[in-house]
């Protein structure tokens, strides 16, 4: 049997580095907490509820997936924004990371021909948010929100919050409520059932 012996030295340093792991984990946290993007999305969720917060995450939930691994989650429960544009407008639809938004129900909705992905500029000029960490709320000009039906499905949901590692938890009737969302059925089928 080996034995290994551990100095007083060692003890010191690994208590060291471990206290400055958890330092600059807070100090990251706080540098996320404090992105004017971040900050607007929670003003957004303290308006509406002084008990909702933004969750930090330690990895990235840019995409559904990446989010629903972060968070222990059902890959459906995790809300994508996603912004169209319309033929004279933008509009936000909000859809379960486990599905895809319809391009033809959306046109027929709006009663349009013509709508599309916005790019990233769009995005960023619309929402004040970047792709990865779009928020449902807290966007520099008013547009009008879509919520796909296939999201009640689940208690509870998990939206970006201003940066593709922020989040926050929300329950399906407070999500239309602090959007003021129409409620839709807006995803591509496929086969799929509920």
């Amino acid at each position: 049997m080996l034995f290994y012996q551990i100095t007083p030295m060692q003890i010191s340093h690994k208590c060291i580095i471990k206290s400055l792991k958890k330092l600059t984990i807070k100090s990251w946290i706080m540098t996320l907490l404090n992105k004017e993007p971040v900050k607007r999305a929670e003003n957004s969720l303290k308006q509406f509820d002084p008990n909702l917060s933004v969750i930090v995450l330690e990895s990235s939930a840019r995409t559904a997936a990446e989010a629903a691994t972060s968070l222990g989650c059902d890959v459906g429960a995790i809300v994508k924004s996603l912004l169209f544009k319309t033929e004279n407008t933008f509009a936000l639809y909000l859809v379960a990371g486990d599905k895809k938004a319809s391009l033809n129900k959306i046109k027929k909705d709006l009663n349009i021909k013509d709508a599309s992905m916005a790019s990233a500029e769009e995005v960023k000029d619309i929402t004040g948010y970047t792709i990865g960490g779009v928020s449902p709320v807290g966007h520099l000009k008013k547009i009008s929100v879509f919520i796909d039906n296939s999201l009640k499905r689940f208690d509870h949901l998990y939206a970006a919050a201003g940066h593709p590692n922020c989040v926050f938890k929300i329950n399906f009737e407070n999500l239309q409520k602090i959007t003021n969302g129409s409620i839709k059925d807006i995803i591509e089928w496929n086969n799929q059932t509920y």
